[in-house]
């Protein structure tokens, strides 16, 4: 999307300390603070999560965390007995823009399935299916996902931003 909007980019792999917190926006505004002293110009950062209504948005921010630990099977019997399966993906995009730092939010909704259905995506991806649709995004291409994807709309976003700045 960078590309097509005709933004250079280039992904850079760096280590950064993580402030532990229930949100998203401040897990990122922390970021942005400690990466404005050590990345030259101007950059993006994001922090996503699954936030699963029944369980008061448990994983959230710690989503890669609880997959890492428990896995989808830990998800999916955390919701046994439970008929309220919505769930979101949301995504914070940090952008550092001329020495300022902004917060851009994007999210998709759905509801988690009983079971792991398909063999693309990563994560939850093969138990969250998004609103309106009955196959979960490990089901669906990437190029389908990626219209979707709370990522895409936070970038969306981002994207509006710079073109009235």
């Amino acid at each position: 999307m960078l590309a097509e909007a005709g933004i250079e980019s280039e992904m850079l792999d760096m280590d950064y300390p993580e402030v532990q917190s229930d949100a998203l926006e401040e897990v990122v505004k922390s970021a942005l603070k400690w990466l404005s002293g050590k990345v030259e110009g101007d950059f993006l950062i994001d922090d996503s999560g699954l936030f699963i209504s029944t369980l008061g948005g448990f994983p959230g921010v710690h989503s890669s965390y609880v997959f890492d630990t428990v896995g989808l099977e830990g998800i999916i019997k955390l919701l046994e007995g439970t008929e309220d399966r919505y769930a979101e993906f949301v995504c914070c995009i940090g952008l550092h823009w001329k020495d300022e730092d902004w917060r851009f939010m994007g999210n998709v909704v759905g509801t988690l399935g009983y079971e792991p259905r398909g063999d693309f995506g990563f994560g939850f991806d093969s138990i969250f299916i998004p609103a309106g649709g009955e196959k979960t995004f490990a089901e669906i291409s990437v190029e389908e996902k990626n219209k979707l994807s709370h990522r895409r709309n936070a970038l969306e976003k981002v994207l509006d931003f710079l073109k009235g700045y």
